[in-house]
């Protein structure tokens, strides 16, 4: 798990077809390479670490190059933007968390529910992004409740359950130390939502209504 706290920024080297591997487990997907050579933490193979949001495992041991180098299969292409980075795109990075990290974000997990995309940002006073959100995850979406965008841990300022959006505020610190002060209208985002929320309302769903199995 991870706690939406980015450690690092790192830079799209390359991004292609997975190569063919002994054995095989599958086709399709994308080897992904991602440049962090300042980062003084050095994944090992096997290694998860999220990249915009999306936990991913390293398939190698980081090098003196500092590349970090990941398979995404197509389930996680099709649910992420990992397949639209490109070479010289900047991405966040958090590594797993350990018993001892200090969990200042909240509980993330790394699986994406989905991609929401920047409506309008708004600069006046204050740095307030509007996302619209899948009309599916709005459920999940409670004022001032968790959100984790790009693989940020957020406060939900606002939302609109009907028009299927929310609004975030961003904070100078979080602008200097991660790539959302690149995004605009349009910009598509890797979104989770808390993980207590889709537990509570999966159960509310499917287990409390009257009938539901005990």
């Amino acid at each position: 798990m991870f706690t939406g706290l980015i450690e690092h920024t790192g830079v799209i080297s390359s991004s292609g077809p997975r190569p063919e591997t002994p054995g095989g487990w599958g086709t399709g997907g994308i080897r992904l390479c991602v440049a962090a050579p300042s980062w003084p933490y050095r994944a090992r193979r096997g290694d998860s670490v999220a990249v915009n949001g999306c936990c991913l495992t390293a398939v190698a041991d980081v090098g003196v190059d500092g590349i970090i180098t990941f398979d995404a299969i197509p389930e996680t292409l099709a649910k992420t933007t990992v397949g639209s980075l490109g070479a010289g795109d900047r991405v966040n990075l958090e590594h797993a968390a350990t018993a001892s990290t200090l969990l200042g974000g909240h509980i993330v997990q790394g699986h994406v529910d989905g991609v929401g995309h920047v409506i309008s940002i708004d600069t006046d006073g204050q740095w307030r992004i509007r996302i619209a959100i899948d009309r599916e995850h709005m459920p999940y979406m409670a004022p001032k409740g968790s959100i984790c965008l790009d693989g940020v841990s957020l406060t939900i300022a606002a939302q609109h359950a009907a028009e299927s959006w929310i609004e975030v505020t961003l904070i100078p610190t979080t602008l200097e130390k991660t790539t959302l002060g690149a995004w605009k209208p349009g910009t598509r985002i890797n979104v989770e939502a808390d993980t207590m929320a889709k537990t509570i309302v999966n159960f509310l769903r499917h287990f409390a209504a009257p009938g539901a199995p005990q």
